[in-house]
């Protein structure tokens, strides 16, 4: 059994054919897919979704939405964590970070925030699911002045081999998706073939950060030659490079992946095999 650790299923991309993504994720063995939130208006309708099909989530205000959010997102955030406090489906708070990659962004904004929820997730006992780009060092800086023990998954992760150690050691784990499909991700080939086996989990980012085999250029795109729009069914054809880059089978990949999985998000462990 496959465990998706990062889908955005509650995405517009799916609004036409969810239940059908869902249903081929399932065919392909990806029994589990968790589902990050990005900003507050979407966490009851994703709670909603979620918790009819049995699927895990997480809460939280991505850093591409802090320009739109409030104080009061933070204080409504805390309520929501609060009334979901026994709900097993409820795994994480995210997706929460930081982003140095896209231009315009407000950095001392962004910091409000993921502080903030950091220290959020410490009151509620809760792991993290983090958007690391561009920004591995000032999100480690975080962790540790926030003090938080639960760790999480650092989500498509991919900086140093220091800075993945660093976040190893703080009990997190490592996301690779579809990018670890493209024969030119050298740097993080050699990070998912050499990192220890308890550090890896695997995502696939949908509906974005497609496989290879579903990249579409944005001229592609604008000639009609389909959308590149990813799935969690893809999840098992990205874990067969992971598995020729470490060695394993695919049946180790998947028992390895999915442990790691549920170590480092543990709600995960007390939901039904076929949740």
């Amino acid at each position: 059994m496959w465990i998706d650790t990062h889908c955005h299923w509650d995405a517009p991309e799916f609004a036409a054919d969810r239940d059908a993504v869902l249903a081929r994720a399932q065919a392909a063995g990806v029994h589990t897919v968790v589902v990050p939130t990005v900003q507050a208006r979407d966490w009851a309708s994703t709670q909603a979704m979620c918790r009819a099909a049995g699927q895990p989530y997480a809460l939280g205000i991505h850093p591409l939405f802090t320009p739109k959010a409030s104080d009061g997102d933070l204080i409504a955030l805390d309520a929501v964590l609060t009334e979901a406090e026994g709900d097993p489906l409820l795994v994480a708070v995210g997706e929460i970070g930081l982003d140095f990659f896209v231009p315009g962004l407000d950095a001392e904004c962004q910091q409000h925030f993921y502080l903030a929820q950091l220290k959020l997730a410490k009151r509620h006992s809760l792991p993290v699911i983090l958007h690391v780009r561009r920004s591995a060092d000032p999100l480690l800086g975080g962790l540790r002045r926030v003090g938080l023990r639960t760790g999480g998954i650092a989500h498509a992760f991919n900086g140093s081999a220091q800075q993945a150690q660093a976040f190893v050691a703080l009990g997190f784990a490592l996301g690779f998706g579809g990018a670890l499909t493209f024969e030119r991700a050298l740097n993080l080939r050699r990070l998912a073939a050499s990192l220890p086996a308890e550090s890896l989990v695997l995502e696939t980012d949908a509906p974005d950060i497609p496989p290879q085999w579903l990249y579409r250029t944005a001229a592609a795109r604008a000639a009609g030659q389909g959308s590149g729009r990813n799935e969690p069914a893809e999840l098992p054809r990205i874990a067969h490079t992971l598995a020729e880059l470490r060695g394993w089978s695919l049946a180790e990949t998947a028992a390895f992946t999915s442990a790691n999985a549920r170590r480092v998000l543990p709600k995960l462990a007390s939901l039904p095999p076929c949740a």
